[in-house]
Protein backbone atom coordinates (compact mmCIF):
# COMPACT_ATOMS: atom_id res chain seq x y z
CA UNK A 1 0.00 0.00 0.00
CA UNK A 2 2.81 2.39 0.99
CA UNK A 3 4.69 1.61 -2.23
CA UNK A 4 1.54 2.27 -4.25
CA UNK A 5 0.98 5.65 -2.56
CA UNK A 6 4.62 6.61 -3.09
CA UNK A 7 4.40 5.68 -6.78
CA UNK A 8 1.19 7.67 -7.12
CA UNK A 9 2.81 10.66 -5.41
CA UNK A 10 5.86 10.49 -7.68
CA UNK A 11 3.60 10.23 -10.71
CA UNK A 12 1.66 13.32 -9.65
CA UNK A 13 4.88 15.25 -9.13
CA UNK A 14 6.11 14.28 -12.59
CA UNK A 15 2.89 15.46 -14.15
CA UNK A 16 3.34 18.91 -12.63
CA UNK A 17 6.45 19.51 -14.74
CA UNK A 18 6.19 21.50 -17.95
CA UNK A 19 8.40 23.78 -19.98
CA UNK A 20 10.32 26.40 -18.03
CA UNK A 21 9.61 30.11 -18.43
CA UNK A 22 11.50 30.86 -21.65
CA UNK A 23 10.76 34.58 -21.43
CA UNK A 24 12.38 34.72 -18.00
CA UNK A 25 15.42 32.77 -19.21
CA UNK A 26 15.71 35.01 -22.26
CA UNK A 27 15.59 38.18 -20.15
CA UNK A 28 18.21 36.84 -17.71
CA UNK A 29 20.70 35.87 -20.40
CA UNK A 30 20.09 38.99 -22.46
CA UNK A 31 20.94 41.03 -19.34
CA UNK A 32 24.11 38.98 -18.82
CA UNK A 33 25.11 39.36 -22.49
CA UNK A 34 24.63 43.13 -22.43
CA UNK A 35 26.51 43.23 -19.14
CA UNK A 36 29.52 41.48 -20.68
CA UNK A 37 29.65 44.05 -23.48
CA UNK A 38 29.40 46.88 -20.95
CA UNK A 39 32.07 45.34 -18.70
CA UNK A 40 34.55 44.83 -21.54
CA UNK A 41 34.32 48.53 -22.34
CA UNK A 42 34.00 50.00 -18.84
CA UNK A 43 36.88 48.05 -17.30
CA UNK A 44 39.41 48.22 -20.15
CA UNK A 45 41.41 51.24 -18.95
CA UNK A 46 41.56 50.18 -15.31
CA UNK A 47 42.44 46.61 -16.31
CA UNK A 48 45.28 47.74 -18.56
CA UNK A 49 46.59 50.15 -15.93
CA UNK A 50 46.65 47.50 -13.17
CA UNK A 51 47.36 44.28 -15.08
CA UNK A 52 48.62 45.36 -18.54
CA UNK A 53 45.64 43.47 -20.00
CA UNK A 54 42.61 45.47 -21.13
CA UNK A 55 40.43 42.35 -20.94
CA UNK A 56 41.56 41.15 -17.50
CA UNK A 57 38.21 41.78 -15.78
CA UNK A 58 36.26 40.56 -18.81
CA UNK A 59 38.11 37.23 -18.91
CA UNK A 60 37.74 36.68 -15.18
CA UNK A 61 34.04 37.44 -15.43
CA UNK A 62 33.74 34.85 -18.20
CA UNK A 63 35.27 32.26 -15.90
CA UNK A 64 32.76 33.20 -13.18
CA UNK A 65 29.96 32.92 -15.72
CA UNK A 66 31.04 29.44 -16.82
CA UNK A 67 30.95 28.27 -13.20
CA UNK A 68 27.69 30.12 -12.68
CA UNK A 69 26.21 28.49 -15.79
CA UNK A 70 27.01 25.03 -14.44
CA UNK A 71 25.35 25.91 -11.13
CA UNK A 72 22.39 27.45 -12.96
CA UNK A 73 21.80 24.32 -15.07
CA UNK A 74 22.13 22.03 -12.03
CA UNK A 75 19.69 24.01 -9.89
CA UNK A 76 17.27 24.47 -12.79
CA UNK A 77 17.06 20.68 -13.05
CA UNK A 78 16.90 19.70 -9.35
CA UNK A 79 13.45 19.93 -7.74
CA UNK A 80 13.53 23.08 -5.62
CA UNK A 81 11.52 21.34 -2.88
CA UNK A 82 14.59 19.24 -2.06
CA UNK A 83 16.29 22.30 -0.57
CA UNK A 84 13.54 22.58 2.04
CA UNK A 85 14.91 19.44 3.71
CA UNK A 86 18.19 21.25 4.40
CA UNK A 87 16.69 24.56 5.54
CA UNK A 88 18.25 24.48 9.00
CA UNK A 89 21.68 23.82 7.52
CA UNK A 90 21.22 26.78 5.21
CA UNK A 91 20.61 28.93 8.30
CA UNK A 92 23.77 27.66 10.00
CA UNK A 93 25.61 28.15 6.73
CA UNK A 94 24.43 31.78 6.55
CA UNK A 95 25.81 32.53 10.00
CA UNK A 96 28.99 30.57 9.34
CA UNK A 97 29.68 32.40 6.09
CA UNK A 98 29.38 35.79 7.79
CA UNK A 99 31.73 34.67 10.59
CA UNK A 100 34.45 33.71 8.09
CA UNK A 101 35.35 37.35 7.42
CA UNK A 102 36.49 37.75 11.04
CA UNK A 103 39.01 34.89 10.92
CA UNK A 104 42.61 36.22 10.76
CA UNK A 105 44.49 34.96 7.72
CA UNK A 106 41.27 34.27 5.87
CA UNK A 107 39.72 37.73 6.04
CA UNK A 108 40.51 40.27 3.32
CA UNK A 109 40.18 44.03 3.87
CA UNK A 110 39.22 46.50 1.15
CA UNK A 111 39.10 50.03 2.46
CA UNK A 112 37.10 50.20 5.69
CA UNK A 113 35.19 46.98 4.99
CA UNK A 114 36.23 43.40 5.70
CA UNK A 115 33.50 41.68 3.70
CA UNK A 116 35.75 39.31 1.75
CA UNK A 117 37.80 36.19 2.33
CA UNK A 118 40.77 34.84 0.39
CA UNK A 119 40.50 31.22 -0.75
CA UNK A 120 43.38 29.81 -2.83
CA UNK A 121 44.18 33.28 -4.13
CA UNK A 122 40.56 34.12 -5.02
CA UNK A 123 38.46 36.70 -3.21
CA UNK A 124 34.96 35.67 -2.19
CA UNK A 125 32.25 37.78 -0.58
CA UNK A 126 30.29 35.48 1.78
CA UNK A 127 27.39 37.91 2.19
CA UNK A 128 26.49 37.42 -1.48
CA UNK A 129 25.76 33.74 -0.81
CA UNK A 130 23.91 34.54 2.41
CA UNK A 131 21.23 36.31 0.37
CA UNK A 132 20.24 32.96 -1.11
CA UNK A 133 20.99 30.61 1.80
CA UNK A 134 18.96 32.66 4.30
CA UNK A 135 16.18 33.10 1.76
CA UNK A 136 15.86 29.31 1.43
CA UNK A 137 15.68 28.90 5.20
CA UNK A 138 13.21 31.77 5.62
CA UNK A 139 10.93 30.42 2.87
CA UNK A 140 10.81 26.99 4.53
CA UNK A 141 10.34 28.48 8.01
CA UNK A 142 7.43 30.65 6.86
CA UNK A 143 5.70 27.67 5.25
CA UNK A 144 6.08 25.67 8.48
CA UNK A 145 4.85 28.56 10.68
CA UNK A 146 2.19 29.84 8.28
CA UNK A 147 -0.69 29.41 10.75
CA UNK A 148 1.25 30.97 13.64
CA UNK A 149 2.70 34.09 12.01
CA UNK A 150 0.03 36.28 13.59
CA UNK A 151 1.34 35.38 17.05
CA UNK A 152 4.11 37.59 18.39
CA UNK A 153 5.96 34.80 20.21
CA UNK A 154 5.74 32.31 17.34
CA UNK A 155 5.91 34.64 14.36
CA UNK A 156 7.40 38.11 14.43
CA UNK A 157 9.79 37.67 17.37
CA UNK A 158 11.69 34.62 16.01
CA UNK A 159 11.84 36.33 12.60
CA UNK A 160 13.30 39.51 14.10
CA UNK A 161 15.73 37.47 16.19
CA UNK A 162 17.10 35.57 13.19
CA UNK A 163 17.37 38.69 11.07
CA UNK A 164 19.08 40.58 13.90
CA UNK A 165 21.85 37.98 14.16
CA UNK A 166 22.68 38.34 10.47
CA UNK A 167 22.28 42.13 10.62
CA UNK A 168 24.68 42.39 13.54
CA UNK A 169 27.36 40.41 11.70
CA UNK A 170 26.94 42.57 8.57
CA UNK A 171 27.13 45.81 10.56
CA UNK A 172 30.41 44.66 12.11
CA UNK A 173 31.98 44.20 8.65
CA UNK A 174 30.42 46.77 7.80
CA UNK A 175 28.30 45.89 4.76
CA UNK A 176 25.28 48.15 5.01
CA UNK A 177 24.39 47.83 1.33
CA UNK A 178 23.99 44.05 1.43
CA UNK A 179 22.20 44.32 4.78
CA UNK A 180 19.63 46.72 3.32
CA UNK A 181 18.90 44.29 0.48
CA UNK A 182 18.70 41.27 2.79
CA UNK A 183 16.42 43.09 5.25
CA UNK A 184 14.09 44.48 2.58
CA UNK A 185 13.86 41.14 0.78
CA UNK A 186 13.18 39.30 4.04
CA UNK A 187 10.36 41.69 4.92
CA UNK A 188 8.76 41.19 1.50
CA UNK A 189 8.96 37.40 1.87
CA UNK A 190 7.61 37.61 5.45
CA UNK A 191 4.62 39.60 4.21
CA UNK A 192 3.96 37.26 1.26
CA UNK A 193 4.37 34.28 3.57
CA UNK A 194 1.51 35.47 5.78
CA UNK A 195 3.05 38.01 8.15
CA UNK A 196 0.92 40.86 9.50
CA UNK A 197 1.35 44.27 7.89
CA UNK A 198 1.27 45.97 11.32
CA UNK A 199 4.18 43.81 12.46
CA UNK A 200 6.16 44.69 9.33
CA UNK A 201 5.52 48.41 9.79
CA UNK A 202 6.71 48.04 13.38
CA UNK A 203 9.95 46.43 12.21
CA UNK A 204 10.50 49.23 9.69
CA UNK A 205 9.99 51.86 12.40
CA UNK A 206 12.45 50.13 14.74
CA UNK A 207 14.87 49.74 11.82
CA UNK A 208 14.75 53.48 11.12
CA UNK A 209 15.45 54.26 14.78
CA UNK A 210 18.40 51.83 14.87
CA UNK A 211 19.71 53.32 11.62
CA UNK A 212 19.67 56.80 13.16
CA UNK A 213 21.52 55.47 16.21
CA UNK A 214 24.11 53.84 13.93
CA UNK A 215 24.69 57.20 12.22
CA UNK A 216 25.63 58.63 15.61
CA UNK A 217 28.01 55.74 16.32
CA UNK A 218 29.53 55.73 12.82
CA UNK A 219 29.14 59.32 11.59
CA UNK A 220 31.01 58.67 8.32
CA UNK A 221 27.89 56.83 7.14
CA UNK A 222 26.08 60.17 7.31
CA UNK A 223 28.34 61.46 4.53
CA UNK A 224 26.44 59.34 1.99
CA UNK A 225 23.19 61.07 2.90
CA UNK A 226 24.89 64.48 2.80
CA UNK A 227 26.25 63.69 -0.67
CA UNK A 228 22.79 62.73 -1.90
CA UNK A 229 21.28 65.97 -0.59
CA UNK A 230 24.16 68.15 -1.77
CA UNK A 231 26.81 66.60 -4.07
CA UNK A 232 28.91 69.78 -3.67
CA UNK A 233 29.24 69.11 0.08
CA UNK A 234 32.67 67.53 -0.44
CA UNK A 235 33.02 67.22 -4.20
CA UNK A 236 36.70 66.24 -4.19
CA UNK A 237 36.57 63.86 -1.26
CA UNK A 238 33.58 61.95 0.18
CA UNK A 239 31.24 63.00 -2.65
CA UNK A 240 33.79 62.44 -5.40
CA UNK A 241 32.29 59.20 -6.70
CA UNK A 242 28.74 60.49 -6.93
CA UNK A 243 29.89 63.67 -8.68
CA UNK A 244 31.83 61.70 -11.27
CA UNK A 245 28.85 59.38 -11.72
CA UNK A 246 26.54 62.31 -12.38
CA UNK A 247 29.02 63.75 -14.88
CA UNK A 248 29.10 60.41 -16.71
CA UNK A 249 25.32 60.00 -16.78
CA UNK A 250 24.72 63.63 -17.79
CA UNK A 251 27.31 63.64 -20.57
CA UNK A 252 25.74 60.53 -22.11
CA UNK A 253 22.59 62.42 -23.04
CA UNK A 254 19.86 60.59 -24.89
CA UNK A 255 21.93 58.41 -27.23
CA UNK A 256 25.32 58.36 -25.50
CA UNK A 257 28.87 59.13 -26.62
CA UNK A 258 29.17 55.75 -28.32
CA UNK A 259 30.26 52.30 -27.16
CA UNK A 260 33.84 52.46 -25.90
CA UNK A 261 33.89 56.28 -25.92
CA UNK A 262 33.53 56.93 -22.18
CA UNK A 263 35.80 59.58 -20.71
CA UNK A 264 35.01 58.90 -17.08
CA UNK A 265 36.49 55.39 -17.26
CA UNK A 266 39.93 57.01 -17.75
CA UNK A 267 40.62 56.80 -14.01
CA UNK A 268 38.15 59.55 -13.11
CA UNK A 269 35.26 57.42 -11.85
CA UNK A 270 36.12 54.78 -9.21
CA UNK A 271 34.79 51.21 -9.37
CA UNK A 272 33.87 51.36 -13.07
CA UNK A 273 33.73 47.57 -13.26
CA UNK A 274 31.75 47.24 -10.03
CA UNK A 275 29.06 49.39 -8.48
CA UNK A 276 29.66 52.35 -10.89
CA UNK A 277 29.24 50.39 -14.12
CA UNK A 278 25.77 51.79 -14.82
CA UNK A 279 27.28 55.30 -15.00
CA UNK A 280 29.60 54.16 -17.81
CA UNK A 281 26.70 52.38 -19.54
CA UNK A 282 24.68 55.60 -19.42
CA UNK A 283 27.63 57.67 -20.65
CA UNK A 284 28.37 55.42 -23.63
CA UNK A 285 24.86 54.33 -24.65
CA UNK A 286 22.67 57.11 -23.27
CA UNK A 287 19.23 57.38 -21.75
CA UNK A 288 17.56 55.09 -24.30
CA UNK A 289 19.70 52.06 -23.51
CA UNK A 290 19.59 52.87 -19.79
CA UNK A 291 15.80 52.68 -19.89
CA UNK A 292 15.98 49.39 -21.82
CA UNK A 293 18.25 47.92 -19.14
CA UNK A 294 15.96 49.04 -16.33
CA UNK A 295 13.00 47.59 -18.25
CA UNK A 296 14.81 44.22 -18.41
CA UNK A 297 15.08 44.12 -14.62
CA UNK A 298 11.43 45.09 -14.27
CA UNK A 299 10.48 42.36 -16.74
CA UNK A 300 12.47 39.79 -14.75
CA UNK A 301 10.55 40.88 -11.65
CA UNK A 302 7.24 40.59 -13.53
CA UNK A 303 7.96 37.06 -14.72
CA UNK A 304 9.14 36.09 -11.25
CA UNK A 305 5.99 37.54 -9.73
CA UNK A 306 3.87 35.38 -12.04
CA UNK A 307 5.93 32.33 -11.11
CA UNK A 308 5.42 33.07 -7.40
CA UNK A 309 1.71 33.61 -7.93
CA UNK A 310 1.32 30.21 -9.60
CA UNK A 311 3.86 28.28 -7.50
CA UNK A 312 2.57 24.86 -6.39
CA UNK A 313 3.28 25.42 -2.69
CA UNK A 314 4.01 28.21 -0.16
CA UNK A 315 7.72 27.34 -0.09
CA UNK A 316 7.99 27.88 -3.86
CA UNK A 317 5.92 31.05 -3.64
CA UNK A 318 8.09 32.53 -0.89
CA UNK A 319 11.32 31.54 -2.60
CA UNK A 320 10.30 32.88 -6.03
CA UNK A 321 9.14 36.27 -4.75
CA UNK A 322 12.26 36.51 -2.60
CA UNK A 323 14.63 35.84 -5.50
CA UNK A 324 13.09 38.36 -7.90
CA UNK A 325 12.69 40.95 -5.13
CA UNK A 326 16.39 40.58 -4.28
CA UNK A 327 17.58 40.94 -7.90
CA UNK A 328 15.25 43.77 -8.93
CA UNK A 329 15.59 45.65 -5.63
CA UNK A 330 19.38 45.46 -5.76
CA UNK A 331 19.33 46.75 -9.34
CA UNK A 332 17.15 49.70 -8.36
CA UNK A 333 19.32 50.50 -5.32
CA UNK A 334 22.47 50.44 -7.47
CA UNK A 335 20.98 52.58 -10.25
CA UNK A 336 19.27 54.90 -7.76
CA UNK A 337 22.62 55.55 -6.07
CA UNK A 338 24.35 56.24 -9.39
CA UNK A 339 21.78 58.87 -10.41
CA UNK A 340 21.68 60.24 -6.84
CA UNK A 341 18.03 59.71 -5.94
CA UNK A 342 19.06 57.55 -2.96
CA UNK A 343 22.36 57.37 -1.01
CA UNK A 344 25.07 55.37 -2.76
CA UNK A 345 25.47 52.01 -1.02
CA UNK A 346 28.22 50.28 -3.00
CA UNK A 347 26.17 47.23 -4.03
CA UNK A 348 26.89 45.73 -7.48
CA UNK A 349 24.47 45.79 -10.39
CA UNK A 350 23.22 42.17 -10.47
CA UNK A 351 24.13 40.03 -13.49
CA UNK A 352 26.26 42.90 -14.85
CA UNK A 353 28.89 44.18 -12.40
CA UNK A 354 32.24 42.43 -12.11
CA UNK A 355 32.47 39.94 -9.27
CA UNK A 356 32.57 36.16 -9.08
CA UNK A 357 30.61 35.88 -5.82
CA UNK A 358 27.85 38.17 -7.05
CA UNK A 359 27.39 36.50 -10.44
CA UNK A 360 27.56 33.00 -8.94
CA UNK A 361 24.95 33.67 -6.26
CA UNK A 362 22.65 35.47 -8.71
CA UNK A 363 22.82 32.64 -11.27
CA UNK A 364 22.24 30.04 -8.56
CA UNK A 365 19.11 31.94 -7.50
CA UNK A 366 17.95 32.22 -11.12
CA UNK A 367 18.44 28.46 -11.56
CA UNK A 368 16.12 27.77 -8.62
CA UNK A 369 13.61 30.26 -9.99
CA UNK A 370 13.62 28.50 -13.36
CA UNK A 371 12.98 25.17 -11.63
CA UNK A 372 9.97 26.65 -9.82
CA UNK A 373 8.69 27.95 -13.17
CA UNK A 374 8.66 24.36 -14.47
CA UNK A 375 6.19 23.38 -11.77
CA UNK A 376 3.78 26.32 -11.68
CA UNK A 377 0.07 25.60 -11.74
CA UNK A 378 -1.53 25.90 -15.16
CA UNK A 379 -4.25 28.55 -15.37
Amino acid sequence: MLATNRAKHNSERKRTYHESDKLLIGAIFLTIFLGLIALSSASSITAYSKFCDAYYFFKHQLFGLFVGMAVFLFLAKVDYRNWKNYAFWFLLGSIGLLLLVFIPGLSAHYGKARSWINVFGYSLQPSEFVKLSFLIYLSAWLEFRKEELGEISRGIMPFVGLLSVLAGLMILQPDIGTLSILAATSLIVFFVGGGKLTHILGIILVGIILFLVMLQIKPYQMDRIRCMINPDYSANDVCYQINQSLIAVGSGGVLGRGLGESRQKFMYLPEVSGDSIFAIIAEETGLVFGVILISLFLFIFYRGFLIAKNAPDPFGQNLAIGIVSWISLQAMINIGGIINIIPMTGVPLPLISYGGSAILSAMAACGILVNISKQTKRT
